[in-house]
């Protein structure tokens, strides 16, 4: 069974910056694809960054150069790390996993398959 537990939301100032974590179980595949996924109330579930097993990466064009995704294959970990932090950037992060094979960066939610619970992040101006 695949789990992904999110953590690291927190509420910071504008400006500042903020980690997150997306702990992996149950899917272990070199083809494969991630991402991180953002939604703000009122608003549609948005992508931020996906990357592949392979690691190529592609970001959403509001967050490019203050966010980049990284993943640590032996703590089956996803990473978001969040720079220069917006109020803008204010949402709850979604960790999101593709299915088994798919080795394919896309910010389309439609793509993944197994989704985590969330973490929220404030971002105060």
């Amino acid at each position: 069974q695949v789990q992904l537990v999110e953590s690291g939301g927190d509420s910071v100032q504008a400006g500042q910056s903020l980690r997150l974590s997306c702990v992996v179980t149950g899917y272990t595949y070199a083809k494969r694809c991630m991402a991180w996924f953002r939604q703000a109330p009122g608003h549609e579930r948005e992508g931020v960054a996906s990357i592949t097993g392979d690691g190529r990466e592609i970001y959403a064009d509001s967050v490019k150069g203050r966010f980049a995704i990284s993943q640590d294959n032996a703590k089956n970990t996803l990473y978001l790390q969040m720079n220069s932090l917006k109020p803008e950037d204010t949402a709850m992060y979604y960790c999101a996993a593709g299915p088994p094979g798919l080795r394919l960066e896309t910010l389309l939610p439609e793509w993944y398959k197994y989704w985590g619970q969330g973490t929220q992040v404030t971002v105060s101006s």
